[in-house]
């Protein structure tokens, strides 16, 4: 709703006008069209001071998926959560068409959640189809997959997990996991958590993503390399 509203948003960033007097306003204008604790997320926000009306936006877009999260750790289904954004963040990235209208921050938001709703309604949890929903209706939003590939890394973080994201040629089994995972937590020094995605064109071998640092151990990798250096 402020993405797509900028009076509103101006209104509620307005730095003449007393906090208390943001919220309030926020309180007559969305109560009743906000559930009560998106409308506290909305309020506390407001009473803040802001550079620009838009940074106001993503502080209450962070707020609101760092209560959803919270909700999730609370009632057990953190990791549910998580594997529920790593497998559609991988949807989504099979799929080139669906990539770019989710990730096209001015396509019409209404038309977006009503695609979204058939896409996860009774298939995932409530609370995973509120973050796809809040991150993917968001204006801000240029990469569907790697919004939602946020979100599960920060449900992994609540977990004191880092994510490593694991390109194979072939399904990993369990005992494939548990290895690559004590090699992993080894290497870094702390607990990781594997999202594995099985790619057949790599060819054979791993490619492996922890944070910003990849390793590409992939068979198509070094055959790419020994072409170059042929050709070179």
């Amino acid at each position: 709703m402020l993405s797509g509203q900028v009076s509103l948003r101006r209104a509620l960033a307005d730095a003449s006008v007393r906090p208390d007097d943001r919220a309030g306003l926020a309180d007559r204008l969305l109560r009743g069209k906000i559930g009560d604790g998106a409308l506290d997320v909305v309020q506390t926000v407001a009473r803040q001071r802001w550079s620009r009306p838009l940074d106001l936006v993503e502080a209450v877009e962070t707020l609101a998926t760092d209560v959803a999260l919270d909700a999730a750790q609370a009632r057990g289904e953190l990791d549910t959560v998580e594997d529920e954004l790593f497998r559609f963040g991988r949807i989504i990235d099979g799929d080139a068409a669906l990539a770019r209208l989710l990730g096209d921050p001015a396509a019409d938001r209404q038309g977006k959640t009503a695609l979204l709703d058939r896409l996860l309604a009774g298939k995932v949890s409530p609370i995973t189809e509120r973050l796809v929903r809040n991150a993917l209706t968001s204006q801000h939003v240029h990469n569907a997959a790697n919004a939602v590939e946020r979100i599960s890394e920060a449900a992994s973080a609540r977990r004191g997990q880092s994510v490593a994201h694991v390109t194979s040629a072939v399904e990993l089994d369990a005992a494939q996991q548990q290895r690559l995972t004590a090699i992993l937590e080894r290497t870094y020094g702390r607990t990781i958590g594997l999202q594995v995605q099985v790619e057949p064109a790599i060819i054979g071998g791993l490619v492996i993503r922890v944070g910003d640092e990849i390793v590409d151990g992939s068979i198509a990798h070094r055959l790419e390399a020994a072409g170059r250096r042929f050709a070179g």
